[in-house]
């Protein structure tokens, strides 16, 4: 299709400016799960071993470093939220390098640093050929893969063809075959959408508010609508590509997996709330991860005269994504997290695993060598592999504390909740039990193996 760029920026600023977007938004700490998904693309080479349709372009980019690293300084103007352009990850130099189309953006959402309103914005578009080859650069330093991303550049069909076509140049032209990450726009086509998936191993596409009428108070381009309908759309495609592997082996849809994000505190809503909807939206669309930020309205931003400001505090959103662990790896139930159906806000001082089990001491000592890995699972100090790592070493013997020190399990936190052949070795004092969980956790501390 046919692309106009607004305005001349060149390559070398457009990168400093996407290491800028970049760096203002959440922290994606899951891309490298999704790496194990990625579809092999038969006969696709990797960057070090392919052809770079430009090949001095790595040089040219290379005294900038990796996108969303530590770079040159880019003059900043007020800025209306942590989050950019509603993406729903994070690029860090030990993930997936974030690289934009574009930052200017047709829609107007008043957290957003991309918003319309925002005149101090430095602006640029990126035709699909010099994304591409900007990606490209970026992998061949070294990572792991790369996700395409973009604020609303006039309209959202119009964004979804542009890096629709610049996934096909990576994998079709420069014959990369490692991941990818693609943005689905608000309210995108559903034909667009499958053709992005044909390119892509993950797709995304932001809920963002935790109610729906939060849109059109907060981000009145968005609704309900345009962003449940791609989620569905999507979500749909992934599930009909799986059952044609089952069958096939193969499917021409390559997207394996989706996400998306939320804010929290955007509209004054309880944990309880959130937790509830991330709940339903795992179970309704299948999704392979969400992601939580914390809602920053910090500035006024023109359209939003009235909204009051907001500065959400990010231990919130370090005790969202524990709880979404817990319920998505450890089995807890939303009520197991939230005890009542009234506003509730995670514990500050306590994670979600300690505050449960400080509200069920009933449930406690639990005998290590006679415990099935659920109940394992419900002890402060023992996580996943942990759990694995008791319920193998049973097969050879029983286990003593010190036997449980050589697994690796934090006995600080586990042994007042834990039994070794009968004895005990923690403390009965509340007060001892209490600053024994709180020790590190009011520093928001995203530990898991609690």
């Amino acid at each position: 299709m046919n692309y106009v760029a607004k305005e001349n920026v060149s390559t070398e600023r457009k990168i400093l400016l996407m290491r800028r977007d970049a760096s203002l938004e959440i922290t994606n700490d899951g891309e490298q799960r999704a790496f194990g998904n990625a579809a092999s693309f038969t006969g696709l080479a990797n960057p070090a071993g392919g052809t770079n349709s430009s090949a001095n372009f790595a040089a040219l980019t290379s005294p900038t470093g990796l996108i969303g690293s530590a770079g040159p300084a880019v003059p900043a103007g007020p800025i209306g939220s942590a989050n950019v352009c509603g993406a729903a990850d994070i690029v860090t130099t030990s993930s997936v390098p974030k690289v934009f189309l574009s930052n200017d953006c047709a829609f107007n959402c008043a957290y957003c640093g991309c918003r319309r309103s925002f005149e101090a914005k430095e602006r640029y578009s990126t035709a699909p050929r010099e994304l591409a080859e900007i990606a490209y650069a970026q992998i061949g330093k070294g990572c792991p893969g790369v996700f395409i991303t973009s604020a609303v550049f006039k309209t959202p069909d119009y964004t979804q063809e542009l890096i629709i076509e610049a996934l096909r140049i990576l994998r079709n032209e420069m014959r990369y075959s490692g991941y990818l990450h693609a943005k689905v726009m608000p309210g995108a086509d559903p034909l667009l959408i499958r053709r992005t998936g044909l390119y892509a191993n993950r797709l995304s596409v932001n809920i963002e508010v935790a109610k729906s009428e939060g849109y059109a108070l907060i981000a009145k381009n968005k609704s309900k609508e345009n962003i449940l309908r791609p989620m569905g759309d999507i979500s749909g495609l992934v599930r009909a590509a799986g059952e044609e592997r089952k069958i096939f082996r193969h499917s021409q849809f390559t997207a394996t997996s989706h996400t998306t994000q939320l804010m929290a505190g955007s509209l004054g809503e309880d944990d309880g709330t959130i937790l509830r909807l991330s709940n339903a939206l795992y179970k309704k669309y299948s999704l392979s991860r969400i992601y939580y930020t914390s809602y920053q309205y910090r500035y006024t931003a023109k359209g939003y005269e009235d909204l009051p400001l907001v500065n959400t505090p990010a231990w919130r959103m370090h005790r969202l994504y524990q709880a979404d662990r817990l319920m998505q790896l450890y089995g807890y139930s939303v009520n197991d997290i939230v005890p009542d159906e009234s506003e509730f806000l995670l514990d500050q001082n306590y994670d979600p695993k300690a505050a449960w089990a400080l509200r069920n001491m009933q449930f406690f000592p639990v005998e290590v060598n006679a415990a099935d890995r659920e109940a394992l699972l419900r002890v402060p100090g023992i996580g996943v592999t942990g759990a694995e790592r008791i319920l193998a070493a049973r097969r050879q013997g029983r286990l003593s504390f010190d036997a449980l020190k050589s697994l690796g399990i934090s006995l600080k936190r586990s042994k007042h909740f834990i039994t070794c052949g009968g004895k005990f070795s923690g403390s009965m004092s509340e007060r001892v039990i209490r600053y024994s969980l709180s020790n590190g956790a009011a520093n928001g501390q995203l530990t898991l193996a609690m």
